[in-house]
């Protein structure tokens, strides 16, 4: 009785099983030791066997057993800005299929259209036009994958892309990051605005803080503090962040609170905020630190500059966003220096150092080796304050000897205070920076300034490249700026350039073939600056 019972079992699991489960069995086990499940006459059984396999995968792939219907979503919102003109659109869609990127050192003569996308997007949007609607799926896809696209994408998309991001998980960076709608004044708003906060992803609650601080700074930071003691402290860092737009003395109390917060990333975001506020008492507390370390030395022949730096960091410090423990390689009083003279407002160093100017100040020697750390804090500061008399103190003439060295005022820190400078100013001085040195060090500078160049910038630029192709180099030590170039040159340089094209008679001590390569690359860079004067015609309609 047994043996039948136990192949009476058999047949019947084997009966409860799929087609696509016996078919798998066969497999695993073999056709020699079990028949497919199939019938194929004069078909030898593992041929069958295949041949079953492949009518079922397309079954399992194409079959959808019935479901209820789910809820259909509300229609995308309405965008009321003109589409692009037609030859715009086109263009588009063609910078939108290139995905090349292969930056300034690749070869040929080619523009790389990748690179031109977002000064395409600036130009529409200047323009107030809209995205064309069969084309957001590619432009979302385009912001996903470049951060930098990114603003301009999303602002040029409107609010569909919001719509579509909430949809497909990949666009999910648009909730994130594009300006929510804030609601309108009264009862009704106002009540949105807190059923949003309170119920939105976080995302969506970094947007909409973001919006309402751009246009109502103090509702904003109230609507923060509301829920501030329950939010997460990786949630209250970026929430705090969002606080820099529009930052005013009426945030000072709430900044004031957030020193005491148990996040050492919360602490440090407040204190700086609050040290970019140069009436605030963390600024004050700051000057006073600073001051008991720097001062003037009047009893030698010439005024200088001494310099003591703490010998520790107090509680009082610490609270004040004073970070004990500096990075590996550098001193502890050297860095408890930087960080108070960072934060002190600069105004008060001309009051203690006997109302002295900026540049005065720079001017003054400084005892005991501290230039360079003294200058580096006085730089930072600059530049968190915004201030334009002590970053062109810092920054110096262009032409200065130094100026291409490592100095007391890095490359690096040169870039960031040439950003507090008008865009004008800020081409002027590069200029005069490439004019003395060249281009081997202007990367930096040339990448904060204004598109496009100024002309005088621009005239500078190509004039040093002429300079370099004479002198017999390659081009591929310069392939940055000429990247640079390509998207920054005023479009109408073309033709001034077009005399560079030709490939040069080459000096005797020249590279082999160098000629050729720079021919190339003007090339390339004129059919470059030609497209982006097509672009901005089309855009013109």
């Amino acid at each position: 009785m047994t043996a039948p019972t136990t192949a009476h079992a058999e047949a019947a699991g084997r009966h409860a099983r799929t087609p696509w489960e016996e078919l798998v069995t066969a497999a695993l086990l073999g056709t020699d030791r079990r028949t497919p499940p199939v019938a194929a006459p004069g078909r030898d059984a593992p041929t069958a066997l295949l041949d079953a396999a492949a009518v079922q995968t397309v079954r399992r792939r194409a079959g959808l057993r019935a479901a209820p219907a789910a809820e259909r979503p509300e229609p995308a919102p309405m965008d009321g800005r003109p589409v692009v003109p037609a030859a715009a659109r086109r263009r588009l869609t063609t910078l939108l299929a290139d995905h090349t990127g292969a930056g300034g050192g690749r070869r040929g003569t080619a523009p790389d259209l990748m690179e031109l996308l977002p000064q395409w997007l600036s130009l529409a949007n200047d323009r107030g036009f809209a995205a064309p609607p069969e084309l957001l799926p590619a432009l979302l896809n385009a912001a996903r994958g470049r951060t930098d696209l990114r603003p301009q994408a999303l602002v040029f998309a409107g609010p569909r892309a919001q719509w579509l991001a909430r949809l497909n998980p990949d666009w999910k960076f648009a909730l994130r990051a594009a300006p929510g709608r804030v609601p309108g004044p009264g009862p009704q708003g106002e009540g949105e605005i807190q059923r949003r906060w309170q119920e939105g992803l976080f995302a969506e609650r970094v947007a909409l803080l973001a919006s309402l601080r751009s246009h109502d700074p103090d509702a904003a930071r109230e609507l923060l503090a509301g829920t501030w003691t329950t939010e997460r402290a990786e949630d209250r860092l970026m929430f705090l962040d969002s606080l820099r737009a529009g930052l005013r003395p009426a945030d000072e109390p709430f900044l004031e609170q957030a020193l005491g917060d148990r996040s050492r990333n919360v602490r440090a975001t407040a204190a700086e905020l609050l040290s970019s506020l140069p009436d605030s008492a963390l600024a004050a507390r700051m000057a006073d630190r600073a001051a008991s370390c720097v001062a003037l030395d009047r009893t030698a022949g010439t005024p200088a500059l001494t310099v003591e730096a703490p010998h520790e960091c107090d509680a009082g410090m610490e609270r004040d966003g004073v970070a004990p423990k500096p990075p590996a390689g550098r001193g502890e009083r050297s860095w408890w220096l930087g960080q108070l003279v960072e934060a002190a407002p600069l105004t008060s160093w001309q009051r203690r150092l006997g109302g002295r100017s900026p540049a005065d100040i720079v001017a003054l020697p400084v005892a005991d080796g501290w230039r360079g750390e003294l200058h580096a804090a006085w730089c930072r500061a600059a530049v968190r304050q915004r201030d334009a008399n002590w970053s062109r103190a810092l920054l110096g003439s262009p032409s200065s000897p130094d100026a291409a060295g490592p100095g007391a005022v890095s490359l690096a820190e040169r870039a960031k205070l040439l950003t507090t400078l008008s865009a004008s100013e800020r081409a002027e001085w590069v200029a005069g920076f490439i004019d003395s040195h060249g281009l081997s060090e202007a990367f930096q500078l040339l990448g904060v300034c204004a598109v496009p160049w100024a002309p005088a910038l621009g005239r500078a630029v190509v004039d040093a490249l002429n300079i370099a192709r004479d002198a017999g180099s390659y081009p591929w030590s310069f392939s940055g700026v000429m990247g640079l170039a390509e998207r920054c040159l005023d479009p109408a340089e073309a033709v001034r350039l077009e005399a560079l094209t030709a490939v040069p008679d080459e000096p005797e001590d020249a590279s082999p073939g160098a000629g050729g390569y720079w021919s190339e690359a003007f090339q390339r860079l004129v059919s470059t600056l030609r497209l982006r004067a097509a672009m901005r015609a089309e855009l013109d309609g």
